[in-house]
């Protein structure tokens, strides 16, 4: 008999075994308990950390980061600006226009004040930027009276250092907002960091704390135990972006409710996760990896569907003409209206999603296409020229270069649409999808003005698109169809 507990007694795990064998149920489920309890305060200490130091850097992005970004935006269209009232007025002489160049020197002023009151920019010469600025609005002062004789020598002179002391102070302004960018990046890649390094340390310790509330359950009841195990790996299966897993849980009791809301919970997780992934930063449309999930998806399923790809005619230049900012809102109110197109004409199933710069998609179906792009193009056309200067506008193109470093004018902006169907033909893969789309945007851009092209050869068609083998809107004769 002494011998018998002196084996039982000699190792650090028996003696641990007949002391939890002795223990009552409550004191069983107490210890597995207090043991959670321990680890659930090791992860609250280490998140609560994890969570100081992102919030530390977060509120250095917020306060600091972005609103540099956004003040050096603004400087440079306030700059813009002044130019193009200092030569509205230099041209009519109205003092309606001097009076917004100097309110845009105004604004620009107020945009340096406000990034003076930042913290910690040390390294930002704001000084410099008031120097030149001043330099600026004193070079136009004298040269205004030369400016309005455009021949002479004294116009050309002061016009020449106006705009070098410009392309001085936007440069510099570009330079500030690039480090400003920078360490945002840098910033939110250190977050990131944290932030995952929070989230695999935290499982571990919840792994291991639900562990050793598994096996204090086990003792109680197997039923409970089992559906608990379940429960935890298709929790892991979530945490691993495994969104279709459902755990196969029997029970018609509270744990079988939770079952059934843990699918639903990890559909609308699978959904969120495929319009927030890769969302563009511009726009917050869902970007190429939720573009291509939905439409995998659709396929699979052997849903009909309309893939529309619409692409901005003539954009490059007008960004290289009228600068990022500019360009920048015409990509946001393509994407308004592309939203408010569907919302109006498509049905809640209908996706939007934004590849990046200016290309679009969006996954209807065959009945509801025809309807979409046209509106796309009638909102587009009517909402584009404000877009362009009035002298501009007025000409109806601008001047620029071609990739290829070509002199050209370029009529204001269009759009065009690609659109892929499997009325006629069986859709594959996403690939082809991708490839049929842009080979008729491709063909849509070759065509003079809005339109969109619909692809109606066949599975068995090698032929070159035609306009014997697309559906054209609208038609040569002019009339769009619906």
């Amino acid at each position: 008999m002494r011998h018998e507990e002196t084996v039982d007694n000699g190792s650090v795990i028996g003696r641990g075994k007949v002391f939890f064998l002795r223990l009552n149920i409550a004191k069983k489920m107490l210890l597995g308990y207090l043991s959670l309890s321990i680890l659930t305060v090791l992860i609250s200490v280490f998140a609560l950390s994890s969570l100081e130091r992102i919030n530390s850097i977060n509120n250095s992005v917020i306060k600091t980061d972005v609103p540099l970004i956004e003040a050096t935006d603004k400087m440079i269209d306030n700059l813009l600006a002044q130019e193009l009232y200092g030569r509205r007025y230099v041209l009519l002489k109205s003092p309606d226009m001097l009076e917004l160049f100097w309110r845009r020197s105004e604004e620009f002023n107020h945009q340096v004040e406000q990034v003076s009151s930042l913290k910690g920019i040390e390294n930002v010469p704001v000084s410099l930027m008031v120097s030149l600025h001043k330099e600026y609005n004193s070079l136009f002062i004298k040269g205004v009276d030369y400016m309005g004789t455009p021949s002479s020598l004294s116009a050309k002179k002061y016009d020449a250092q106006i705009m070098k002391k410009q392309e001085e102070l936007i440069n510099l302004i570009k330079d500030v907002s690039a480090r400003a960018r920078s360490e945002q990046k840098k910033k939110t890649l250190m977050t990131a960091g944290i932030g995952t390094m929070a989230f695999r340390v935290s499982a571990v310790l919840s792994a291991l704390g639900i562990l050793i509330g598994l096996s204090a359950a086990i003792l109680i009841t197997k039923n409970i135990s089992g559906s608990i195990r379940k429960l935890k790996y298709a929790t892991k299966q979530i945490s691993e972006g495994t969104f279709d897993y459902t755990p196969d849980i029997e029970n018609q009791d509270e744990l079988g409710e939770l079952s059934d809301s843990f699918g639903l919970m990890a559909q609308r997780l699978k959904r969120l996760e495929e319009m927030n992934l890769d969302a563009s930063p511009l726009t917050r449309l869902p970007g190429g990896v939720a573009i291509e999930n939905v439409v995998k998806k659709r396929i699979e399923s052997n849903a009909l569907i309309a893939f529309c790809l619409v692409d901005l005619d003539n954009f490059k230049v007008f960004n290289d003409r009228y600068g990022y900012a500019r360009g920048s809102e015409v990509i946001k109110a393509t994407a308004r209206i592309i939203e408010n197109t569907v919302e109006e004409h498509g049905i809640s199933d209908d996706f939007i999603g934004h590849i990046g710069g200016d290309d679009f998609i969006v996954v209807s179906s065959p009945d509801r296409y025809k309807k979409i792009c046209n509106a796309i193009i009638d909102a587009f056309d009517k909402m584009i020229p404000d877009f362009y200067d009035p002298e501009d506008r007025k000409k109806g193109y601008i001047e620029g270069k071609t990739r290829q470093g070509q002199e050209m004018t370029f009529p204001i902006m269009t759009v065009s649409i690609g659109v892929v169907t499997n009325q006629n033909r069986k859709l594959i893969n996403t690939i082809q999808v991708g490839e049929l789309a842009a080979e008729l945007k491709d063909y849509a851009k070759s065509i003079p003005g809005s339109l969109y092209v619909v692809d109606k050869r066949r599975k068995d068609s090698q032929q070159e698109i035609s306009d014997e083998n697309v559906i054209r809107f609208p038609k040569k004769s002019g009339g769009a169809s619906g």
